[in-house]
């Protein structure tokens, strides 16, 4: 069986006045198919937004969003820059390389914290502890943490929004 082609992943969404990064682990199938994070039509990741900033953002068009977030001071990217991988489980990432992470610093001189965006992502926190932000770990959007429901999903989200006053 031959291993799968080497995918590529997302830029990263932020500026220079952005406080928080929510980092994921790798794009999904469906993100990369359409070049657009969370792209996925029962991921959980732009119905908190909407939810936290009273905001229909799946009522906009991509390229809106992504100005909706960068103008409250979020971020978007991913841990990993590229891997092999076989479907959309952050479990069937296989050689994966890390994202310049270190560089958000650069990008972002009002940079106060990273948001680990589910298990895999997670497991960079000791990483990006040393970056000297706050670090936190949210629980994933994703359809497979069905585990989690939205409600509880959405107060998790909360607390690390308001900490840094994006809600």
């Amino acid at each position: 069986m031959n291993a799968p082609d080497r995918l590529r992943g997302l830029a990263p969404v932020v500026a220079p006045h952005t406080r928080l990064v929510v980092l994921g682990s790798f794009p999904s199938v469906a993100s990369l198919r359409e070049q657009q994070y969370y792209a996925h039509p029962r991921n959980h990741f732009w119905p908190l937004l909407s939810a936290l900033w009273g905001v229909d953002l799946r009522a906009l068009p991509y390229a809106q969003r992504l100005d909706v977030v960068r103008e409250r001071g979020l971020g978007i990217w991913d841990v990993y820059a590229s891997c092999r991988r076989e479907g959309s489980l952050d479990s069937a990432i296989e050689e994966a390389e890390l994202n310049p992470l270190a560089r958000l610093r650069e990008w972002a001189p009002g940079l106060q914290a990273l948001a680990h965006h589910g298990g895999e992502s997670a497991r960079a926190m000791r990483i990006t502890r040393r970056l000297g932000l706050a670090v936190h770990r949210l629980p994933s959007t994703s359809p497979a943490n069905a585990s989690w429901s939205f409600e509880r999903k959405l107060a998790a989200w909360r607390a690390v929004f308001e900490l840094h006053q994006l809600a």
